[in-house]
């Protein structure tokens, strides 16, 4: 973060807008809504200033000689608005000298702090910052919240803010009043209030009070959560949803560290994600720390790079879980083969060249490689081979061994949807080679396959160093006789 974001109490505090014009006049306006008692330092007042003066004769003063060092002290915050550089930097030295909050407008170089966008529908407030580099974006960001959250927002804010220490009283654990505020917030009683039913909202408030507090107490569940491969932006609605309502996480090694920060701050976080010759918790005791968690009434993420039933072991995960009459909910991500393919420009499928796709895995659970199991591998067909890297000269000899020529076009793709993105384009025999030279160890896909071939002309997310010197790149799509089917 840039800036440490705070709501700052201004109810009967002193501020200084210093300046009269008509950004000093707006600057005021928000500190009086704010409760603040407002002086305005300048020698003359603008139409503006002078307006708000008259309209707010107990809580806005003028000072007529203008703004002097030392007219800062005992103010909460200072804004300077004076259009002066010279008063400018001078107000900024003082309040930094004196630990005054200071804001030099339309300079965030004299800024101590900065005032956001703000949604308002008092008591519930949104702030909305670019941390003074883009203030217009903020302002058409604030545009768009403004449609998601109706006025009516603020009569369920208030309700909730009235009837908090009820249900306090009611329900003495933090957890289980979060858990009720979710269900109001996302149930019946909200929708009354937010449709004008205020009375009728806050009965059903109270009977669903009555209820919980009959509960012997909160039940667990499990949410098995597809994290898709690793760009944020590529998980689901529900996956988000799920994952800011989550107690505890228990999370693999994901492709994007960012897609953490997405859970619900206070959650606890179990990292059991395993990587090349390094195991967090076996995956026994993975099942049976789910087990337990929602035995002890705990929300449980488990979150999963890729989609949980695409080798990321969701079939073991909820076998336990059926077993011991655990609810759970599964979530569906993106597979990292479905994001490999579309940010990489191979196509999985394509009329002219595969007309299948396999997925594989380089890995058993004893750890051998056993990929004659599937043969025969077909020229005219895509083959994913999950966690194949380790082990990729041995895939791709295997893969000649079973009747793909050495010449059969081949990549690899590192950290496949993310900034950090690498693409090694080559062939069955060169990849291996390759991989090497560029120090690649994953997480990574192998693809395999006459496909790969379109990477030069399909590339839009992020180029591949090595595409063009292992296909020459064409004018057009058409069939090259390096990636035809018969060789």
């Amino acid at each position: 973060m840039h800036h440490f974001p705070i709501f700052l109490k201004l109810h009967g505090r002193p501020c200084l807008v210093i300046g009269a014009t008509a950004a000093a006049a707006e600057k005021a306006g928000d500190l009086l809504r704010a409760g603040a008692q407002v002086t305005l330092a300048a020698p003359a007042l603008g139409a503006e200033c002078a307006a708000l003066l008259e309209r707010h004769p107990d809580t806005v003063h003028h000072h007529a000689a203008g703004y002097r060092p030392g007219l800062e002290q005992g103010m909460a915050l200072v804004i300077s608005a004076s259009g002066d550089p010279e008063t400018d930097r001078a107000a900024h030295a003082a309040c930094s000298e004196r630990g005054i909050p200071v804001n030099v407008v339309d300079n965030p170089q004299l800024c101590t702090y900065i005032t956001p966008a703000v949604v308002d529908r008092s008591p519930l407030q949104v702030a909305i910052t670019s941390g003074g580099a883009a203030p217009v974006l903020a302002r058409q960001i604030r545009s768009q919240v403004e449609t998601l959250l109706p006025p009516a927002y603020r009569r369920l804010a208030a309700l909730a803010g009235r009837l908090r220490e009820r249900v306090k009283a009611a329900l003495p654990s933090p957890e289980r009043r979060l858990r009720f505020w979710e269900q109001v917030f996302e149930g019946p009683a909200a929708e009354s209030v937010l449709a004008g039913r205020e009375r009728q909202g806050e009965a059903e408030i109270l009977q669903a009070l009555q209820r919980e507090r009959r509960q012997p107490g909160p039940q667990g569940e499990v949410f098995l959560v597809g994290a898709g491969p690793g760009n944020p932006e590529l998980l689901t609605f529900r996956a988000l949803r799920l994952m800011q309502r989550a107690d505890v996480v228990l999370y693999d090694h994901l492709a994007a560290p960012a897609l953490l920060e997405l859970v619900r701050k206070d959650a606890e976080r179990i990292p059991v994600g395993k990587r090349r010759g390094e195991h967090t918790l076996p995956q026994e005791r993975i099942n049976e720390r789910l087990i337990e968690l929602a035995a002890a009434g705990k929300r449980v993420l488990r979150l999963k790079g890729g989609d949980p039933f695409v080798f990321g072991r969701g079939g073991e995960e909820i076998e336990g879980l059926i077993e011991h009459g655990v609810p759970f909910q599964i979530v569906p991500g993106v597979t990292a083969a479905q994001g490999t393919a579309a940010y990489s420009g191979i196509p999985l499928t394509h009329r002219d060249y595969a007309q299948s796709c396999r997925f594989l895995t380089g890995h058993r659970r004893n750890g051998a490689l056993a990929l004659e199991q599937w043969a025969p591998f077909h020229r005219d067909e895509t083959l994913v081979v999950y966690m194949g890297v380790a082990n990729l000269e041995g895939v791709c000899a295997e893969l000649q061994a079973h009747e793909l020529p050495a010449a059969h076009p081949a990549a690899l793709v590192e950290q496949a949807t993310t900034p950090a993105q690498q693409i090694v384009i080559g062939t069955l025999a060169t990849l291996p080679q390759r991989v090497r030279e560029r120090g690649l160890e994953g997480p990574a896909l192998v693809v395999v396959g006459p496909t790969v071939a379109l990477q030069p002309h399909l590339a839009w997310y992020q180029s591949a160093p090595d595409a063009e010197r292992a296909f020459p790149r064409h004018g057009c799509l058409r069939r090259d006789p390096l990636v035809s089917p018969g060789g």
